[in-house]
């Protein structure tokens, strides 16, 4: 199973379509879009795609990058700046590793690009599991994303000769959370916490939001993992509404 490769608001038809390219010269296919600006289908990135007629063909596009990223278990994001975020930095080649381990066991994972004039928000950010950076110059760090999306794939491509050493045994083949169960428990949770107030001040709830969501998401997460957890919640909700009655 290949990864997924995400575009986030793209604005030209071109850079998709030589996105489209890079990925199919390395063997991967899906591509999804969130919101991109010229609307979808493109005919200009069906002509920059240079005959990627299977990528284009199956795009798929989202309103939303939560929609996106839904049925994904890990999640990488790529910036090129340092974002202040307590999250795990790989290299494209530990990266592609990292990824072909957890599709080698059936997970599903993405790959996330940002705009071409500002790349992600913070916010976009910190629904990823691993920040992915690349080796640049620091003085002319700028990269399309076509060439972006070609190195990862590459990187990619180069990890299917990796072979880890043979293990006595291995970690439980369990059900991994997908992103959409990690967004609902996000959700619970700060619904849950906004009836107790403890968002206070409450001008400082979106960074008390994210620094939450960062925390959760450094565990690998099993399905009924999560599901104990938003137990746990109800079961505090249920204890606070008793209390107050």
């Amino acid at each position: 199973m290949d990864p997924v490769i995400i575009l986030v608001e793209p604005q030209m038809g071109e850079n998709i379509g030589m996105a489209a390219r890079a990925m199919a010269n390395f063997g991967v296919t899906d591509l999804r879009l969130v919101r991109p600006r010229d609307g979808w289908p493109s005919e200009k990135a069906r002509n920059a795609s240079g005959r990627a007629d299977h990528v284009i063909e199956k795009t798929e596009v989202f309103e939303t990058l939560e929609e996106a990223v839904a049925d994904l278990e890990m999640l990488y994001a790529t910036t090129a700046r340092q974002r202040g975020m307590l999250k795990p930095v790989h290299h494209p080649v530990e990266a592609a590793q990292g990824m072909r381990h957890i599709t080698n066991r059936g997970g599903k994972v993405g790959v996330l690009f940002g705009r071409e004039r500002w790349g992600l928000n913070n916010e976009e950010i910190a629904l990823s599991n691993v920040i992915l950076t690349l080796p640049v110059d620091p003085d002319f760090s700028s990269l399309n994303i076509a060439q972006a999306v070609l190195i990862i794939c590459y990187e990619w491509r180069m990890s299917g000769d990796e072979r880890e050493a043979a293990l006595p045994f291995s970690e439980p083949d369990l059900p991994r959370a997908s992103k959409e169960d990690m967004v609902r428990l996000f959700e619970h949770l700060e619904s849950a916490l906004d009836e107790t107030n403890f968002f206070r001040p409450p001008e400082k709830r979106s960074h008390m939001v994210q620094n939450l969501r960062n925390i959760l998401q450094k565990g690998d997460w099993a399905t009924q993992e999560v599901r104990t957890l938003r137990g746990v919640i109800a079961s505090l909700q249920r204890y606070h509404e008793r209390k107050q009655d």
